[in-house]
């Protein structure tokens, strides 16, 4: 999962989606914002669905998808028609993350509303009725039947696991411990019970930085600490991030898959580094795939 704000140009996109592809792994998820994040607004941001549409037509198997786009500017006659086209751009391979969006900064400097939390939540409920509906009822038809896969994420609250369980097809939370997961986990099956429908997918997106031996750990580490300003302590050895040896990685990723996390979203902060992608498709995920 890339961060797309962060000064993510077209051939470092085209660059991660076939290293990507070439490395055997899922997918390349991206982040949709319309400013930067960690750089007060300085690093270009290309649009998520203009970029993924034309990911789609330059690979062949990796799927594509947001985590995750906004309500507040993302409409949803729009964003259902737009995912219906990457879908079939892309031979059935899209997935639709939706969110009520965070970041007022970028709101104020595009124009758009920003609303209370409860106003935009309220805007959510709205926008995954309508956008499940046009999918059903309006052409284009989707590829993927019935419709994309829809995810809605979070922690696990009660007005988000309502609406995970009442049109979500998985659920994501963010920079979870293995004993959050457990708990939100559970919350998520408990809702989906209360629907009268069967659990749906858990997913965890969390921070990285792995690397062959201790000393190159180190040096991402600390590449990833420049370009965010965090400290290199937050990734290595954190609850809350996976940082490690791959052979540390692999055991927190099982800890994870033992209390029902089923497909984990990588944050790849130092976009260039196509190395450590290398590495975690030769030797991470196949370890616990």
């Amino acid at each position: 999962m890339v961060e797309g704000q962060e000064g993510v140009s077209w051939n470092d996109w085209v660059a991660l989606a076939r290293v990507c592809e070439e490395s055997g792994l899922e997918g390349l998820f991206r982040s949709d914002h319309y400013l930067s994040v960690m750089a007060d607004g300085e690093r270009e941001s290309l649009d998520a669905w203009a970029t993924l549409s034309a990911l789609a037509a330059l690979t062949d198997r990796i799927r594509l998808g947001t985590l995750v786009s906004p309500v507040t500017f993302r409409r949803a006659g729009e964003i259902a028609k737009v995912v219906a086209t990457v879908d079939h751009i892309s031979a059935g391979r899209v997935e639709l993350g939706l969110g009520a969006g965070w970041n007022e900064r970028e709101h104020q400097a595009f124009g758009f509303d920003f609303p209370a939390l409860f106003v935009r939540m309220g805007l959510l409920e709205q926008q995954l009725a309508h956008v499940t509906r046009q999918w059903e009822e309006l052409p284009p038809a989707p590829v993927q039947r019935p419709h994309p896969p829809l995810i809605i994420g979070g922690s696990a609250g009660p007005r988000s696991s309502a609406l995970a369980a009442r049109y979500a097809d998985e659920y994501n939370t963010i920079f979870a411990t293995v004993d959050e997961c457990r708990e939100r986990r559970a919350r998520i099956d408990a809702a989906c019970r209360s629907a009268g429908r069967p659990p749906i997918a858990f997913s965890l997106m969390t921070g990285c930085v792995v690397g062959a031996t201790r000393e190159q750990v180190e040096e991402r580490a600390d590449r990833v600490a420049g370009r965010t300003g965090r400290d290199p302590a937050e990734l290595i050895g954190s609850e809350r991030a996976l940082g490690g040896t791959v052979e540390e990685v692999v055991e927190r990723l099982r800890e994870y898959e033992r209390v029902g996390v089923e497909r984990v979203f990588l944050q790849h902060l130092d976009h260039a580094d196509l190395d450590m992608v290398r590495l975690i498709g030769a030797e991470v995920a196949p370890s616990v795939g």
